[in-house]
């Protein structure tokens, strides 16, 4: 997202800030551009971690996907298992959740077991705990889920424990559950090495003494909570010559007129950081139509921010998640748990840094698809990816 800045991105001097490159290959729009009219591009592999930054929510060391990885046997043992697994999700509204869906019900098809039901809570609390509840009727044998709100909901996901049922948790536990007694293990993306690659990316765009803007989910949210922390700590770290200002929002389709109304009234702010790809895009359409440019990182690579990205617009870098490759980690953490096989307590896939650079290779890695047409094209008339 972006906003009209007056000779906006001056390239940063500081040693520690990450790498751009400048070429001669940019769009036109303002906030693409240095003090004297060079072009900026943000390296994709010079602001990716060399390993996971964070750890789970209760200090757990993270392992990886290959620790989730079943034995041929331990695959004949799920098959002959008649298993049948819920899956409750927050929100189905967005890229993340279908992709995350479609790679547990892909592997666990696979494995021979039965998806009963896939449930919405649509971000509303009550609506999850009902969603829960009615699951339990259904008695699965497994039962994968993120929390809407890990406080709220907790008492619900004990119930779910109580009820014999195998838990596994996306992204974070709910509050107070003990591994592995009452869930049996946590898949999640590198939280804070995603908010470690927006924050370097949107560095290459704040001049020295500049100010950086964030726009953050004000809920009590572990998953975006460690976005925002390593945004600040990594500009505490390596730009504490760059003013930090925020603004919150609750309203998860109310974000445009908040971050519209955060420029008016911070009209120094350089750049904005977005705490993930939705309310990103309705930054993106609220500014618009305001007349203000800004460029703008956000987290989660979904296909209306390629499409701006390739385009050259607000848009300048995703860290990235792995929905689908989260989802197949998540079937397989199931499938052990209903055969009684040890699950670790906390496994993290890797952040992906995706800027133009290497859109359509980062899309195609995703998504486990080509990239629609309309980002090739976007691509095409930019001249601007890799």
């Amino acid at each position: 997202m972006k906003r009209s800045m007056k000779g906006l991105l001056a390239t940063t001097a500081l040693a520690a800030s990450l790498t751009l490159l400048v070429t001669g290959c940019t769009s036109d729009s303002p906030a693409s551009t240095g003090a004297g009219g060079e072009a900026v591009v943000v390296d994709a592999a010079a602001i990716t971690p060399a390993e996971i930054v964070g750890q789970g929510k209760n200090g757990e060391v993270p392992v990886t996907v290959d620790d989730l990885q079943l034995t041929d046997d331990e695959k004949a043992k799920v098959a002959a298992g008649d298993f049948s697994v819920g899956i409750s999700m927050n929100t189905m509204d967005i890229d993340w959740s279908r992709l995350t869906v479609e790679g547990i019900q892909d592997t666990l098809d696979d494995l021979g077991v039965n998806v009963i039901g896939v449930t919405d809570a649509k971000f509303d609390v009550q609506q999850q705990i009902s969603d829960l509840e009615n699951l339990i009727t259904q008695r699965p044998d497994a039962i994968i889920s993120i929390p809407t709100d890990d406080v709220a909901t907790a008492e619900t996901y004990k119930k779910v424990a109580a009820a014999g049922i195998k838990l596994i948790f996306i992204h974070m536990p709910a509050n107070g559950l003990v591994y592995p007694t009452d869930y049996q293990a946590v898949i999640a993306p590198d939280n804070q090495g995603n908010g470690q690659i927006a924050a370097a990316a949107l560095s290459e765009y704040i001049p020295q003494d500049g100010v950086a803007g964030i726009v953050d989910y004000a809920v009590d949210f572990y998953t975006t909570n460690q976005r925002t922390l390593r945004v600040k700590q990594w500009f505490a770290e390596n730009r504490p010559d760059v003013t930090i200002k925020d603004v919150g929002f609750t309203d998860t389709n109310g974000v445009g007129s908040v971050t519209a109304n955060f420029m008016t009234a911070n009209p120094d702010v350089d750049g904005l950081f977005v705490i993930w790809d939705s309310p990103a895009m309705q930054s993106v359409a609220s500014l618009r139509n305001a007349g203000v440019t800004v460029p703008i990182t956000t987290i989660d690579l979904g296909t209306e921010v390629a499409v701006d990205m390739a385009s050259g617009g607000y848009i300048k870098a995703v860290g990235a998640q792995e929905p689908y490759s989260q989802g197949v980690a998540e079937a397989l953490a199931a499938s052990k748990a209903l055969i009684g096989a040890e699950t670790p307590a906390w496994v993290a896939l890797p952040s992906v840094a995706v800027t133009p650079s290497n859109l359509l290779e980062s899309y195609q890695s995703i998504f486990h698809t080509d990239a629609p047409a309309e980002v090739v094209a976007a691509c095409d008339a930019s001249k601007l990816c890799g």
